[in-house]
């Protein structure tokens, strides 16, 4: 196998206009946030607004990993506490016949390493959806269709409804040519799918150490494994996937393989166009650790307050050895931050950062 490609500065290009364009990203941000906040009477985030689980859990670093896979949080075998919150990645609380894609946040507890500046507390966050490349290629692009979001945010239901359900059957027939269409199940066409079945991805690189890499979770545990690609009843049901996960979580435990996927080419792997999945023939994701989460109510009342309400998920939330990488994630940093804060403000809650102040 090539040798993975040694993380060094000079990998990133940063555009010009790319100040601008975050500071547009934020006002569109406020655009979903303040329409939301009137709405609702309180705060929700901008994107992943509509929670569908929260659960604690503990993350298992595995023993004797090869150096290459040995490096930043994964250097040492060990356990960690971990948070967990699934997601659709709409900025308003819609109803589940609006299919969209899935996301999973994770918070790793009790991380030790220098930090990424400006981040508070002792927790390594990723931020995962169930797809392997994002839908814009720059951040230019993430604006274009943030600001198409933004003027749709908390109009049009039924025109949603209907569309996405037309989505769904376009989506449907590229499957059956063997073509995805990210900007598809984006729009409302993702399959209903069984969220706790499904695998995960960063879609975006990080530093990992000395080298390069994208994260995926995948699940491994029987029943997990059992739902992948099963899709769930939401006819009548606004609320079917949250129920559909509080039912399975209370019956059965849950379990993930935790990958990395080692830049080995940058040609082949770019570091700039998360629009270009990195084949996984050349580029294999390798399990460094093992996340379980117990059998438990994903929406218990305490757990809805401390998860999905008091705390915040941000890819530029932890260690300098996983420094977030490439036009998106850079565009993601402000925003995110701006997001939250309006939300602690408006509400009267600061979030909460375990480890900070």
């Amino acid at each position: 196998m090539i040798d993975a490609v040694r993380y060094r500065p000079d990998i990133e290009t940063i555009g010009a206009e790319e100040e601008a364009t975050i500071a547009a990203l934020c006002d569109a941000f406020d655009t979903i946030l303040e329409t939301t906040a009137g709405d609702y009477g309180h705060a929700v985030r901008a994107v992943h607004a509509k929670a569908h689980g929260v659960l604690t859990g503990e993350m298992t670093v595995l023993p004797d990993l090869p150096p290459e896979l040995a490096q930043g949080l994964f250097a040492t075998p060990g356990r960690h506490a971990v948070l967990m919150r699934l997601s659709t990645n709409a900025g308003d609380i819609l109803p589940d016949a609006i299919s969209l894609p899935r996301g999973l946040a994770m918070k790793v507890l009790d991380v030790e390493g220098a930090r990424l500046p400006g981040s508070e507390g002792r927790a390594q966050d990723f931020v995962m959806v169930n797809g392997t490349v994002f839908q814009a290629r720059t951040a230019d692009q993430f604006l274009s269709s943030l600001k198409l979001l933004a003027k749709t945010t908390d109009r049009l239901e039924g025109t949603k409804k209907a569309l996405s359900a037309t989505l769904r059957g376009v989506r449907a027939a590229l499957d059956t040519l063997g073509l995805e269409s990210p900007t598809i199940n984006a729009l409302g066409g993702a399959p209903q799918v069984e969220p706790l079945g499904e695998t995960y991805y960063s879609v975006t690189p990080f530093r990992y150490g000395d080298h390069i890499a994208k994260f995926s979770l995948a699940p491994i545990a029987p029943a997990q494994r059992a739902r992948t690609g099963e899709t769930i009843e939401i006819a009548g049901r606004p609320d079917a996937i949250r129920e559909t996960v509080r039912a399975e979580m209370a019956g059965a435990p849950a379990e993930w393989a935790f990958r990395v996927q080692l830049c080995r080419d940058l040609e082949r792997q770019p570091i700039e166009d998360p629009t270009r999945a990195w084949d996984e023939a050349e580029a294999p994701f390798q399990q460094v650790a093992i996340v379980r989460a117990a059998a438990q109510d994903s929406w218990a009342p305490d757990q809805v307050a401390r998860i999905d309400e008091a705390t915040r998920f941000s890819v530029w939330t932890g260690l300098a050895a996983h420094q977030p990488l490439g036009n998106i994630n850079r565009a993601r940093r402000a925003p995110y931050r701006h997001s939250a804060d309006f939300r602690a403000r408006v509400n009267g809650c600061p979030y909460y950062e375990p480890g900070g102040a």
